[in-house]
């Protein structure tokens, strides 16, 4: 089966995040180790810039500590994500990728903002504890690439004092198979991009020479570990499953077409989809520098998005969000 499973009787009262289980084995703390020391030299992302994190920054502008721009109850996520209670939301400063028309540009693209503006893995514990007791449904990490040691380092501190909710890995997909592999049994949750399916495009717009081949070599490692099967709660909000989300593009930047049968053959036509029209010109797009990304997408390319989808996937679990482009 490939569909969503409801949590079935009395399964909410003993239903648990997988690193609950690698905490009572100590498996999570050896994770924790392993993890640490990716710092030095850093190999956390593709980039593999090499650099002694607790000496000097890499090209993430980060340093080997927690930096943490907000983190809330968030309902602006899908709704098995946000469900009715809120994602509880940790926003990661700084990112490994510079994308031209990044949303949330003032959070990963001004390092210095954030240089000092720093926690220390004990005090982002405290901070999951209570987004678990304000009634988040999990804890949602956002850009948490390149601070992946510092989180679980947080986590498992946050785990042995109780928590118990699961764990999204809100991410751009420009990661390292290396890490993913040591997230295993940790994240219940992925939850990446797949911005586009050309090298050169993403070259333009992100500023990577290779984020096809390393995004897609990720998401293969989320669907080996998590499947496409979902298990939800009875109120249907997610607790463990892949949500590949695609986000359309003008002049089909993104080549979603190629994505979707990529997505389909490689990993599996159930794969669960959000496919979004949100996409407005910011940072450097709403500035003129890119002319191929200064308007919002217009009605016909979200259509043929649609119907690229049609033909490529077959999840139930698959999320359309409302056309907000131009007619």
């Amino acid at each position: 089966m490939t569909e969503a499973r409801p949590a079935e009787a009395g399964e909410t009262s003993v239903w648990e995040p997988s690193y609950r289980k690698l905490l009572a084995s100590g498996e999570l703390a050896r994770r924790v180790e392993q993890l640490a020391q990716l710092l030095a030299p850093c190999r956390l992302c593709p980039h593999r810039c090499g650099v002694d994190r607790f000496r000097e920054l890499g090209r993430c502008a980060t340093t080997h500590l927690l930096h943490v721009a907000s983190w809330q109850a968030h309902f602006g996520e899908e709704p098995p994500i946000s469900g009715f209670s809120g994602s509880g939301t940790i926003f990661l400063a700084n990112c490994n990728l510079r994308c031209v028309f990044c949303q949330n540009w003032d959070i990963s693209q001004r390092p210095k903002q954030f240089l000092h503006a720093t926690m220390t893995p004990r005090e982002l514990a405290q901070v999951m504890l209570e987004l678990a007791e304000a009634g988040c449904h999990n804890i949602n990490w956002v850009s948490p690439t390149h601070q992946v040691p510092q989180l679980v380092q947080a986590l498992y501190l946050a785990a042995q004092q109780g928590l118990a909710l699961p764990i999204v890995f809100n991410t751009n997909a420009y990661d390292a198979v290396e890490v993913l592999q040591l997230l295993e049994g940790i994240v219940d949750i992925y939850m990446p991009d797949l911005k586009y399916a050309d090298a050169a495009r993403g070259k333009l717009c992100s500023r990577v020479v290779d984020y096809p081949h390393h995004a897609r070599a990720a998401i293969a490692e989320m669907f080996r570990q998590v499947g496409d099967r979902w298990v939800v709660d009875q109120k249907g909000v997610l607790r463990r499953g892949l949500l590949v989300r695609i986000l359309v593009l003008p002049h089909d930047l993104a080549g979603v077409e190629a994505s979707l049968a990529w997505l389909a053959e490689a990993c599996s036509p159930r794969v669960a989809v959000s496919l979004m029209s949100q996409y407005r010109p910011c940072h450097w797009a709403a500035e003129g520098r890119y002319p191929q990304l200064s308007r919002r997408i217009t009605l016909e390319e979200y259509r043929a998005a649609l119907e690229a989808l049609e033909r490529h996937n077959r999840s139930e679990n698959t999320y359309v969000q409302p056309f907000f482009g131009v007619v």
